[in-house]
């Protein structure tokens, strides 16, 4: 204790202390350090904003080490700087170096600035995700699942082209690209369970989507959770979109016009009143959210 208190005693009370101060100010250099180092902790979070933080502290580095081998002839303040220098410069190569060699093909070009880059996901983050893909090619007029033969084992999202979706032969709606093909088949099961089709597939044209297998997908969300985040975002928005899109179609048997999003729409067993085929498709997944 004693030793403690003698050498705070050396290091505040018996240190020189300043009796005159330089009227002069110091140089421009020694400014616009200080200046540099104000901007660059201004940077944000992320690759570039990294590489913003790291040119900027480099920079600032660099000028106070000129200012102290110019003005201020002080070896240990140079090097201490210099070094610092060096460090911020070798970070910022390795990040630009990242991100540089991060590339995508076009589908995954498209598919990252229309969706993922709108909320914020990163290209390392969509870079784990699309390794995790496949694209593949749909030809116009082949189905991409058929109502009660195809097992639900992959989600998939289209990136172009359009797809016809129908029950028994009837109409429901159309898929249009960054549209999730089958969003509401994954979300009305479970990981453990195992479904199948209850609607068709059509490609009206000639067709390309990204597809990511179930089981290898719901390993992904195990490992990461914030991609596990993001795609829970984009399938119940797609969800939604489709229900509002849909919402226009439905009718009873005695021309009145319910709307899909309320419960008791679901649970109408009247025999007199015709049920669209289309509720049969979302069944399941408005159930499944209910619990």
């Amino acid at each position: 204790m004693e030793r403690n208190s003698s050498l705070w005693k050396n290091l505040i009370d018996e240190h020189p202390v300043c009796t005159t101060w330089k009227q002069e100010a110091e140089g421009a250099i020694y400014h616009l350090a200080s200046i540099l180092f104000v901007v660059g902790f201004m940077g944000g979070s992320g690759f570039f904003g990294l590489l913003y933080v790291f040119s900027l502290l480099g920079l600032g580095f660099l000028c106070s080490a000129v200012w102290a081998w110019v003005d201020v002839c002080a070896a240990d303040i140079y090097s201490w700087n210099f070094v610092l220098f060096v460090i911020c410069f070798m970070q910022f190569v390795h990040i630009a170096y990242q991100v540089r060699s991060i590339t995508f093909s076009r589908e995954f070009q498209l598919l990252y600035s229309s969706l993922f880059q709108p909320l914020g996901t990163s290209l390392p983050v969509f870079r784990t995700i699309a390794l995790s893909s496949e694209v593949v090619t749909l030809e116009k007029e082949h189905c991409y699942a058929m109502q009660g033969k195809t097992s639900i084992d992959k989600l998939s999202l289209l990136v172009s082209g359009r797809i016809r979706v129908t029950v028994d032969g009837e109409f429901l709606h159309y898929i249009f690209p960054f549209q999730f093909l089958d969003s509401p088949e994954w979300d009305s099961l479970r990981p453990t369970e195992e479904g199948i089709f209850q609607v068709t597939l059509t490609a009206e044209t000639d067709c390309r989507y990204v597809s990511w297998r179930r089981k290898k997908l719901y390993l992904l969300f195990a490992q990461h959770r914030y991609i596990s985040r993001l795609f829970s975002v984009l399938i119940g928005s797609d969800i939604a979109d489709k229900l509002y899109a849909l919402n226009d179609r439905v009718y009873t048997g005695k021309t009145y016009h319910y709307d899909i999003r309320l419960p008791n729409f679901y649970q109408m067993s009247s025999p007199k009143i015709r049920k669209s085929p289309l509720t049969e498709h979302f069944r399941n997944s408005r159930q499944y959210c209910d619990k």
